[in-house]
């Protein structure tokens, strides 16, 4: 089986600056502001959603099918994907222009400044969803214009699928969050998305899953939710041996979704599976540079809640 994944690809261009930008930025002077930051560490990742997803189910066998939109300097991930083996058939490179990326810089408390170019990801609409053999995929954040034609075509084909709409969420009006919802089979969003997507619907959480098969929650450091069948399941945490990098943790708790949706896990074993992914993560710098087999990955699961779940 395989399992459809539309997002986005990027570069992550990751800084630290071995100080305090409050100590460079003068709150009274704002309005003419120009600093520079010499930042002695940098470090260029693989990112994005679908990328990170597919990456992390590659990694339980769970047959990854991103789709998603690259530049003219997009080879290297190509590359990787194929180290990896990554089917990449629905990977479009569009000619003229540049994988997304974030450039990000961290100082001493942990404050962060992001720019961010959607480069290609603006053209995710040119890919078309293929309906043949699929049963299943998620709906990242990715061009407007492609989250929406892709949600259409996936409902029209009758592909179940998560609607994840991340950091997009902004992009869209409360109408079109509730499209969205009616045609996906699951929603899966962080606690602040889940406060921002009650606030922008003026649905709360519960009634919201009424209308789905689940709706998952994360919650960072106090586990998961899912609110399925009229209750809500409390997730624990799998413990992780260290706190690396939080980057990506979503994403890999996401492809442990799809991996135990796709393999008809019950939900609260789907959940405990996807939390095992997010631990893994953590536990390394940067959101594709953990390593685990599928073998590995099981016995993390017992170790973390006393049984396997395969």
């Amino acid at each position: 089986m395989s399992t459809l994944i539309c997002g986005s690809f990027a570069f992550d261009s990751i800084m630290v600056f071995p100080g305090r930008f409050k100590d460079h930025i003068l709150p009274e002077q704002v309005h003419i502001l120009n600093v520079s930051f010499l930042v002695p560490t940098l470090r260029r990742e693989f990112g994005g959603c679908a990328g990170n997803i597919a990456y992390n189910l590659a990694l339980l066998e769970g047959g990854p099918l991103p789709m998603a939109t690259i530049g003219d300097d997009g080879q290297p991930y190509l590359d990787h994907l194929d180290l990896h083996g990554i089917d990449r058939r629905f990977v479009r490179q569009v000619p003229g222009t540049l994988t997304a990326q974030a450039f990000i810089t961290t100082d001493l408390d942990d404050n962060q400044i992001t720019a961010f170019h959607p480069g290609a990801m603006s053209q995710s609409h040119l890919n078309r969803v293929d309906p043949a053999g699929l049963k299943l995929a998620i709906v990242g954040p990715d061009g407007r214009e492609g989250m929406l034609q892709h949600a259409g075509q996936m409902s029209e084909a009758g592909i179940a699928f998560i609607f994840d709409p991340g950091q997009g969420m902004p992009m869209f009006e409360a109408a079109e969050l509730q499209w969205f919802i009616e045609r996906a089979q699951y929603l899966a969003l962080n606690d602040y998305e889940a406060r921002l997507m009650m606030a922008k619907t003026g649905s709360d959480l519960e009634s919201l899953a009424r209308r789905l098969k689940a709706l998952v929650v994360t919650l960072g450091a106090q586990g998961s939710r899912i609110y399925v069948d009229g209750s809500v399941l409390e997730i624990p945490v799998a413990p992780a041996r260290a706190a690396l990098d939080p980057t990506g943790c979503g994403d890999a708790y996401r492809a442990g979704l799809l991996y135990g949706i796709e393999r008809g896990l019950d939900w609260p074993t789907t959940g405990r599976l996807a939390a095992v992914m997010g631990a893994l993560k953590i536990e390394h710098s940067g959101a594709q540079r953990h390593r685990a087999s599928k073998a590995q990955i099981g016995e993390r699961f017992r170790e973390a809640f006393g049984y396997r779940p395969w």
